[in-house]
């Protein structure tokens, strides 16, 4: 699996996100250095969670326990 553009964000617990459009993964690298992948997360959470105010809530409300996630690093 190919990581795509991390970009990075403003958030306490997390360094940087990237999405693959074509496969609807979410890519989430925290600060402790850990990346994961969120599996069918399509575009528009992908562009709410850059947008965020809070990049953690939004991670918290809006894509854990809503899409199956793995650790990969």
């Amino acid at each position: 699996m190919s990581i795509p553009e991390m970009v990075p964000v403003a958030s306490s617990n997390v360094a940087e996100i990237g999405h693959d459009a074509n496969t609807e993964v979410l890519f989430i690298r925290f600060n402790d250095g850990s990346l994961y992948t969120y599996k069918g997360v399509p575009v528009f959470e992908y562009e709410g969670l850059l947008s965020a105010d809070s990049v953690g809530s939004y991670l918290h409300r809006n894509i854990k326990g809503n899409y199956p996630y793995e650790r990969i690093g």
